[in-house]
């Protein structure tokens, strides 16, 4: 069964998913569950138990809160892949290799914030090397996109990852929303972390799959890190760990 794009929880109305997933949870053998329809009080803490002794794709144990999002959803059903609607969004794709074609790039020296590929990022938003190009990276990506397709770059030409989030003028899906329907991201959508302090981080979403995220971000690392030396292809970022949103260019 696929996931329906939102969570389950104690109270849910459709009485179909949950005969489902109580199969589901008897198919684990982690507890004997009455196949009923019914998300009560103890269904809940059916969920919390297999949460508990069940870890997602890349080993973690599951939150036990009882509580079905994708992460769990992917767990329960052997791990299949979310299936998501299939948009044709030709500036996303060709953003997207471009961006895949960066993978790799470096910091020259490492640490610097320069270099010549670093430094064309930079130049495409007016700004020097020595400073943060996350967001740098990915206005590069799109504008050379769009020059592909001779279409204007719907992005703001900014620096700044919040700056984009305030400003832009595309498309927005705010966190809450991305986590309870995660078709809503697509490949090429642009994910904003707000550290705070006016800080932020962002990258390129490459793959939507069982509640994570696979990226293309700039100025990171492989510890995920906000100021890092290079473009990475990152497999593990969590969707609810996108505490700001996405924004989706056509």
């Amino acid at each position: 069964m696929n996931y329906p794009n939102r969570t389950i929880k104690k109270g849910e109305k459709d009485a179909t998913i949950v005969v489902e997933v109580q199969k589901m949870l008897n198919k684990r053998g982690i507890v004997k569950v009455t196949i009923n329809g019914v998300f009560d009080e103890l269904m809940k803490s059916s969920v919390k138990l297999f949460q508990s002794m069940t870890t997602d794709v890349y080993g973690n144990l599951l939150i036990a809160d009882g509580v079905i999002g994708p992460i769990t959803w992917g767990a329960l059903f052997e791990n299949e892949k979310i299936k998501v609607e299939k948009t044709s969004k030709s500036l996303l794709e060709a953003a997207l290799e471009i961006a895949t074609s960066q993978i790799g790039v470096l910091e020259q020296p490492l640490g610097s914030n320069a270099g010549p590929e670093v430094e064309k990022y930079l130049a495409s938003v007016r700004s020097s090397k020595g400073n943060p190009w996350c967001m740098a990276f990915v206005y590069y990506c799109f504008q050379e996109a769009s020059k592909t397709l001779k279409t204007t770059n719907p992005l703001i030409r900014t620096g700044g990852c919040l700056s984009q989030w305030n400003r832009t003028i595309a498309k927005k899906i705010t966190a809450s929303t991305a986590q309870s329907n995660p078709s809503f991201v697509i490949p090429g959508s642009i994910f904003i972390i707000d550290h705070g302090s006016g800080l932020g981080h962002t990258g390129i979403v490459k793959e939507v799959n069982n509640g994570y995220i696979t990226t293309i971000e700039g100025n990171t690392n492989n510890k995920k890190s906000r100021e890092g030396i290079g473009v990475f292809l990152l497999q593990s970022r969590k969707l609810n760990s996108i505490n700001k949103g996405f924004i989706v260019c056509s």
